[in-house]
């Protein structure tokens, strides 16, 4: 875009230094009023071919013949540039859809950000910096254009659409964000994405209450309404800042590297069957396990040291970045 303003700076330019040169030329040499030399010069590099506005002398014509030379070959640099500009803009947006479509083909496992606009936004940035492949959708061009910046992939299109959703690769994606502004169109927007890919697991954000049985009978399968959890915080914020402070450092909201993370435990790790107590997290890597989500659904809330891992469980754990990472390998390990 920077490139475009620029080249149209200089054709501007260089158009008006023309017909400045005119205008100043044949004031000074023939004593015209302004008017009539910048008519006669606009006359003269347009190559219109009306008569002269008043007779030349000698030197108004040696000096004519320098602005025909001039002034018409500006004008056609001028004109071959704009139209330079048009193809290149044309390719450019031809070819940039072809190697964007190629790159969203080739995903698998990924997620969709379905409405950029602040919820989406949010939901992006976050899933950016875990670094997950992610599509963003959204029919404003605008966004989608702020979301090209920002380094996304981005489809522009309707999101409650079938033929757009597969442009995105719902069938292969592994999750989908519906952050669009309406109650109604998330709930026809999860009814199309749960027809194409049934096991998606989608995450919606909702405006009125009486619209969250709705969404999740629709199959989402989690809902976040962020009015009411503004006013929950707000709240919060007010009769236990303590425990909000403490949430903003679990969520790594205030600049530390401290972070909240779900980690599997791997059915060929040589951690299972082994207790919390034996595998020392904490002590080892510096990591809090806060809970266990057991392979049949159960929640453990603050596990005992007797907890025992089983493969297919999840820990849900805060540490560093670099020490989940840690935690993370040791639990995908192959057992010894």
């Amino acid at each position: 875009m920077d490139r475009l303003k620029r080249r149209l700076l200089l054709i501007v330019l260089a158009i008006v230094t023309a017909l400045a040169a005119g205008t100043a030329g044949f004031t000074l040499i023939e004593g015209w009023n302004p008017f009539d030399a910048f008519y006669m010069t606009l006359t003269t590099i347009t190559t219109v071919g009306y008569r002269e506005v008043h007779d030349l002398s000698t030197a108004g014509r040696v000096f004519n013949s320098f602005l025909i030379a001039f002034g018409v070959t500006t004008l056609f640099f001028a004109i071959g540039a704009m139209v330079q500009t048009v193809i290149e803009m044309e390719l450019g947006e031809f070819f940039g859809k072809r190697r964007m479509k190629r790159m969203i083909d080739k995903l698998e496992k990924h997620y969709i950000v379905c409405g950029y606009g602040r919820v989406g936004r949010a939901a992006a940035r976050e899933l950016q910096q875990t670094g997950v492949p992610m599509v963003v959708v959204d029919r404003n061009p605008e966004r989608i254009e702020r979301a090209l910046r920002a380094g996304l992939l981005a489809v522009a299109g309707d999101s409650t659409r079938d033929q757009t959703l597969e442009d995105a690769g719902v069938r292969r994606a592994k999750g989908l964000v519906a952050a669009l502004a309406t109650d109604s169109d998330n709930l026809f927007l999860i009814l199309s994405a749960k027809t194409l890919n049934p096991g998606l697991m989608v995450a919606a954000r909702v405006s009125e209450e009486d619209a969250e049985d709705k969404l999740r009978r629709a199959g989402a399968d989690t809902i976040f309404a962020p009015y009411t959890n503004a006013g929950h915080q707000l709240a919060l914020a007010l009769v236990r800042p303590h425990v909000v402070q403490f949430l903003d450092v679990a969520t790594g909201n205030i600049g530390l590297d401290v972070n909240l993370e779900q980690v599997r435990v791997s059915e060929r790790s040589e951690l299972v069957s082994k207790s919390l107590k034996q595998i020392q997290v904490r002590r080892d890597l510096g990591v809090i396990v806060l809970a266990i989500r057991k392979a049949r659904g159960e929640m453990i809330f603050n596990p005992p040291a007797e907890a025992v891992l089983d493969g297919g469980d999840y820990l849900v754990v805060m540490g560093e970045h670099e020490n989940l990472r840690k935690l993370e390998a040791v639990l995908t390990g192959v057992r010894t």
